[in-house]
């Protein structure tokens, strides 16, 4: 399995650098580290009593990956999810925050487990988590990348300014399908054609 780090690594380099997309509600980012979280680990970086775009731009890779490895894995507790879904868990998190985990704990309710769909990761997410990873290994770990497809493509369906991230100019797959599908096994790939019908009626 790979390391915390080298998972971060794969993160960063799936977000790019330093981007201010207006149809993006994270803000100035860089390296996937928004404002917004700079902001509230107070990362004023230039010194001049505010955290600005211009913090953000400073913001060095070996930082951003610290970032995420402290706030986006260590914390959320992801680590004590079984090993094989943690890379993906990790890298919705970083993508949608609490998102990501109530993505797991609603598909865990619907695989019979009884727990809260709270966002956070405790004993009880844990435990089926595990229970989960346990009675179905391969089918678990593909389950959660369909449900963070199936997040971005609803997502997309209700914020028409979000289309853009789910599919190309030339109706191809966005980046976040195309995110979503790295952690999902081959054979449960969307065809070009599926991906083409699923998003046919957003004009």
């Amino acid at each position: 399995m790979k390391t915390v780090i080298e998972i971060a690594d794969e993160i960063i380099a799936r977000e790019g650098g330093y981007v201010n997309d207006p149809d993006d509600p994270g803000g100035a980012t860089n390296f996937g580290v928004t404002i917004h979280t700079m902001r509230r680990l107070g990362l004023d970086l230039d010194g001049d009593g505010r955290v600005t775009e211009q913090d953000v731009r400073r913001l060095s890779r070996t930082r951003a990956r610290d970032i995420f490895v402290e706030h986006y894995y260590q914390r959320p507790q992801i680590s004590s999810l079984p090993e094989s879904i943690q890379a993906s868990v990790f890298d919705m998190y970083v993508n949608a925050g609490g998102g990501a985990v109530r993505i797991l704990q609603k598909l865990l309710r619907q695989m019979g487990h009884d727990i809260s769909v709270d966002g956070a990761i405790g004993p009880q997410t844990i435990a089926a988590a595990k229970a989960a990873y346990d009675g179905a290994p391969d089918f678990f770990v593909d389950a959660y990348g369909i449900e963070r497809r199936n997040f971005y493509y609803r997502l997309a369906d209700r914020r028409p300014a979000s289309r853009k991230y789910a599919r190309r100019r030339d109706g191809g797959k966005g980046g976040w399908i195309l995110r979503a599908e790295a952690f999902i096994s081959p054979e449960y790939h969307l065809t070009d054609g599926e991906h083409r019908a699923r998003v046919a009626t957003w004009g």
